[in-house]
């Protein structure tokens, strides 16, 4: 049997200058087109047999264009889109977009709001509240200050699957635990919620990152949200204003490396697929229930 390793967190994009207003100074090298060929290229090397492409530049067109995208190629498993949540006419966007190929769910990025209680607006729970006939799950994008308000926001919809992004961006670079530690234990309680093993490295010093310093944010996710519910994702192309794909991947393997098999397949692929409901592939053997 073969076995699969499921990257829940990448992006593909068309370049157009000067780029989305995260792509800041210093992000030169992310300033081209990002296509399948490319993740081809890295991800083959890697073992990865099957990805989730996120949005990046908070449009429908270009939610449209990735599940194009997805459609004409097995490796993308799955696509997170971006819908306008907040709009009054958002079920009929929501029955249209998730008609699309391969749309698994959306994605809105909080830290890019002034309102640091942005979670919290009514019009954007009404969104939210919507997600759920469609079957679809929703991607938390936030930074380490927005957990607290992230935490009543998904009390506020118990039946809904949420997916954190990054382990909730901590701060890294300032070798700063605390309240993220607490709060991600906190959020971690709601089984609703799963939580991607992705962006630390850029959360780090990008030039002297180690496995070490990123250790007791992967060891404080891993003990919260267990294997059932933690999932592999890479953040390319993002990932390599600090580190190659193969480097990432090395660690997240090294993470893994001393839980059971049934754990470490979870990682790889079974939390991805049960999360973002992924068809498995015929004679493979990452099992969703396998813990």
């Amino acid at each position: 049997m073969a076995s699969l390793c499921i990257d829940a967190h990448q992006h593909l994009w068309r370049y157009i200058p000067p780029g989305p207003a995260w792509m800041a100074d210093g992000m030169e090298v992310l300033r081209r087109d990002f296509r399948l060929d490319d993740l081809y290229a890295v991800t083959s090397e890697a073992g990865v047999t099957g990805t989730i492409v996120v949005e990046t530049e908070r449009t429908i067109e270009e939610t449209e264009w990735l599940c194009q995208v997805a459609a004409s190629d097995d490796l993308i498993r799955g696509v997170v889109g971006w819908a306008p949540l907040t709009s009054s006419t958002i079920e009929g966007q929501l029955e249209r977009m998730a008609a699309l190929p391969k749309m698994k769910a959306i994605r809105h990025p909080i830290h890019d709001e002034v309102d640091d209680d942005f979670l919290l607006r009514n019009d954007f729970n009404q969104g939210i509240a919507a997600l759920r006939q469609f079957n679809l799950g929703y991607d938390i994008l936030i930074f380490e200050k927005h957990l607290a308000q992230t935490i009543r926001f998904v009390d506020r919809h118990p039946d809904q699957v949420f997916i954190l992004d990054h382990v909730a961006k901590p701060r890294i670079r300032d070798r700063a635990l605390s309240p993220w530690r607490e709060h991600i234990g906190d959020l971690a309680k709601r089984p609703n919620v799963y939580c991607k093993l992705s962006g630390l490295v850029t959360e780090d010093d990008w030039n002297t990152w180690s496995y070490d310093s990123l250790y007791p944010y992967i060891e404080t996710a891993l003990e919260a949200f267990t294997p059932k519910r933690l999932m592999f994702g890479s953040d390319w192309p993002v990932v390599t204003l600090a580190s190659s794909y193969r480097r990432w991947m090395a660690n997240v393997l090294v993470v893994v490396g001393s839980l059971t098999r049934n754990e470490r397949e979870r990682i790889l692929a079974g939390t991805a697929i049960e999360a973002y409901g992924l068809e498995v592939p015929p004679n493979t053997t990452a099992d969703p229930n396998g813990l």
